[in-house]
């Protein structure tokens, strides 16, 4: 009896320790929620998981400007100084000045613009008749005069020479044109010139007909 006392004082410390050990193991099966790591909680039952990387921002896309106009206000004149082109230019043909069996007139260009350009070279050139027929073959270029480089100031004018031999004394055929079309240097529009020298020569002979240069004004 002695001994069993502090036997049963054991056993009623179990009972008590056991009833403690029941309320903690009855809290963990509970359902609160837990927290991860960043302090932010997960619904019952699920797991937390580390949050994605946040999506980045695209790079800007590279832009090519290519200038197709001239801006708003911007002259799209040529320079001054540049080559004369047709729409600038006004052609006329001057008085004969004939010698040695020769007819020579001078094919003049005028810078009728507002602007300075330059010609330089040889004119192109054809006679037509009135249906608009190429007479003869193209005036040659001379050599007689080395090109240089003419600058017309507006209003200001060149000349080149435009020589053959008269048909009569050279026996070539000989034909009447109406319009000499006259072509600026390195361009392709030519200009109307109405023809008043008479007749030239289209075939035989002695029938080419040859153009000089350009020279600063209006003849010799």
């Amino acid at each position: 009896m002695v001994h069993g006392r502090p036997c049963g004082l054991l056993v009623s410390a179990l009972a008590v320790l056991g009833l403690v050990s029941g309320c903690g193991s009855g809290h963990g099966s509970g359902a609160a929620s837990a927290s991860g790591a960043d302090g932010t909680s997960t619904a019952p039952g699920t797991t937390a998981s580390a949050p994605g990387p946040s999506p980045s921002t695209p790079p800007p896309a590279t832009t090519t400007v290519t200038a197709t106009a001239p801006e708003r206000g911007a002259s799209a004149a040529a320079p001054a100084g540049a080559r004369c082109h047709t729409s600038e230019l006004r052609a006329s043909v001057g008085r004969n000045d004939p010698g040695a069996g020769q007819e020579n007139f001078p094919v003049v260009l005028t810078n009728a613009s507002t602007r300075t350009c330059t010609v330089y070279g040889h004119p192109g050139a054809a006679f037509l008749d009135a249906s608009g027929r190429q007479l003869g073959a193209d005036p040659e270029r001379s050599t007689a005069t080395r090109p240089v480089r003419v600058t017309l100031a507006p209003g200001r004018s060149a000349w080149a020479g435009l020589s053959f031999s008269n048909p009569e004394v050279s026996g070539a055929r000989a034909a009447t044109p109406v319009t000499l079309l006259v072509t600026p240097p390195d361009e392709h529009d030519p200009l109307r010139v109405r023809w008043t020298g008479g007749p030239v020569p289209v075939s035989g002979n002695a029938s080419t007909v040859r153009l000089t240069a350009f020279e600063a004004g209006t003849g010799p």
